[in-house]
């Protein structure tokens, strides 16, 4: 696949994603990070999310959402402590991973070191209906 249809994919993912997010009220931030996020991304990279729910449980121990948001596959779960990892493919073999967490992980009092590696690295916010995004990256 050429660069620019894999772009033109993540363009119309991310539209996907955010229309989804702001039909679900326990969606408190949606975020875009890594190569997606800093313009590095190449033909093979891999799509970054990090979404931020009242109800990870629903998103991390479910898979009826899956749909939703275009996936056909889940690849894999794991926990990388304040987020579980949910990684997902699309049906043109584009791999999501979405970073699954609470609200908390954007908390400013203090910043997490790991949360603070992430947005530095790169934070496009996706839906941010409380500013909770907007404030973490001006503390970064």
């Amino acid at each position: 696949m050429l660069v620019g249809e894999r772009a033109e994919e993540v363009r119309v993912l991310l539209e996907r994603l955010a229309a989804w997010a702001g039909r679900r009220p326990d969606v408190c931030a949606l975020a875009l990070v890594g190569s997606w996020a800093r313009g590095a991304a190449g033909p093979t990279s891999d799509v970054d999310v990090v979404l931020l729910t009242t109800e990870p449980w629903r998103y991390v121990d479910h898979v009826d959402w899956l749909d939703d948001v275009g996936a056909v596959h889940l690849l894999q779960t794991r926990s990388w402590g304040a987020v579980t990892e949910r990684r997902v493919a699309l049906p043109s073999g584009l791999e999501v991973e979405f970073g699954i967490g609470s609200p908390s992980w954007a908390s400013t009092d203090p910043v997490d070191p790991g949360t603070r590696r992430v947005v530095t690295d790169g934070l496009g916010v996706l839906h941010d209906p409380d500013g909770a995004l907007a404030r973490l990256v001006a503390a970064c």
